[in-house]
């Protein structure tokens, strides 16, 4: 996993400076907003594009962006409103992401999603606008999901808010929502309210000598049960499972699953390091390799993905291969060329991310090119809320 960019993060405000009054009485926090939307307005009128950052944890994730001036928003950060009761929390964007789930342990809570840091500093505004999930996203649901509403500030510099801190208030044509995954280029997250849940009482993580073919049919009769899996990775032949919930279904799944059971240091480590990309898988590939994303078809026929990877990529080790989300998405080390990996995928109804820096052209996007369809709307909406482009430009697709 690339490294963060050091420049960006001499001023990450502390736990300490955005804590809530659930962790510290005396909170320190900073409203930032106007100095924000100050700078905003005057790059809007100078049409002069502005670079949005954070951390620059998930900055690997996009395009450069075409823009000299940099929106630094860590010093908009701190809680604004946590209920423990109504599971909600409202939190401004450069909060560091550690902080926020800090403040929800104390309270038994979190977010369900398990979003990736990808870096010590990661904010709680480059989370969202990178729209990540970890491994509990196909049982729990994604960040979007999440997501109850959010302050944005407009391409002109306007302060603006939508949806709110109640599921009832969340209805109509949500552009909270649409914000999570936009990566900033269709407005700037000043401030978010999240949905969160409380912490499973027990958890468990069991090991099984599978081979993929039998993991990926076992994974599919269990999803038809009520086993309280939460979590799945399979790599060189090794499945692992997480069980959370009551202590009484926890027991009852380990029980009926059999297989090598890990201490809870162990366990908790694995998942860690998978969402954090950690893992010995991540971090012992070939120069030459490039590491991709391959969100796929949970009903994918294994038979069928053999037969698209020996055609288009070759044979493909096991040691090159990691699957996690019960096999909906799939991490391969290649050395083939863009085109091919992503024909991969599209042949079988997904689509690919390149996640190692450089290896695509520079013209190009990590992200997988749009249909022609999907690109117009993609244009249309990018027009309608920022027409001059002045908001990350480039960092998805040249065109934008």
């Amino acid at each position: 996993m690339p490294e963060p960019d050091d420049s960006l993060q001499d001023q990450v405000p502390s736990h300490a400076e955005c804590a809530t009054p659930a962790a510290s009485q005396h909170r320190q926090e900073h409203d930032a907003s106007e100095a924000l939307c100050e700078q905003v307005r005057a790059a809007h009128a100078a049409r002069r594009p502005l670079r949005i950052a954070g951390s620059g944890s998930k900055a690997f994730l996009g395009r450069e962006v075409a823009a000299e001036e940099v929106l630094d928003l860590r010093a908009h950060h701190g809680i604004t409103h946590y209920d423990p009761v109504e599971l909600m929390v409202s939190v401004r964007a450069g909060t560091p992401l550690a902080t926020l789930e800090a403040v929800l342990a104390e309270q038994g809570q979190h977010l369900s999603c398990e979003p990736p840091h990808f870096g010590p500093a990661a904010t709680v505004g480059g989370t969202l606008a990178s729209g990540l999930s970890g491994p509990r996203r196909p049982w729990s649901g994604s960040l979007r999901d999440l997501v109850l509403g959010t302050r944005i500030i407009s391409a002109d510099g306007k302060a603006l808010r939508f949806g709110g801190e109640v599921m009832k208030n969340v209805a109509g044509y949500d552009l909270s929502r649409l914000m999570c995954g936009a990566q900033g280029t269709l407005g700037v997250i000043s401030e978010v309210s999240l949905k969160v849940m409380p912490r499973p009482v027990a958890s468990e993580s069991l090991c099984l000598e599978l081979s993929l073919a039998e993991a990926l049919t076992r994974l599919d009769a269990w999803g038809r049960t009520p086993l309280p899996v939460t979590a799945t990775s399979w790599h060189d032949g090794r499945l692992t499972l997480r069980l959370e919930g009551g202590e009484r279904s926890v027991q009852a799944g380990r029980e009926q699953l059999g297989g090598e059971v890990l201490m809870p240091d162990q366990a908790s480590a694995h998942w860690t390091e998978l969402r954090e990309h950690r893992l010995p898988f991540f971090t012992a590939r070939a120069p030459h390799q490039a590491l991709w994303r391959l969100s796929l078809p949970l009903a994918l026929d294994h038979v069928e993905w053999q037969a698209a990877v020996s055609e288009l990529l070759g044979h493909l080790e096991d040691a090159d291969l990691l699957c996690d989300w019960a096999g909906a998405q799939r991490w391969l080390y290649s050395d083939a060329p863009a085109d091919r990996v992503r024909s991969l995928a599209s042949r079988l109804g997904g689509h690919a991310i390149c996640y190692t820096p450089g290896a695509v052209a520079a013209e190009d996007s990590p992200l997988m090119p749009l249909a022609a369809i999907n690109a117009r709307y993609h244009l249309q909406l990018k027009q309608q809320l920022d027409p001059h482009g002045i908001l990350n430009p480039g960092r998805l697709y040249a065109e934008m």
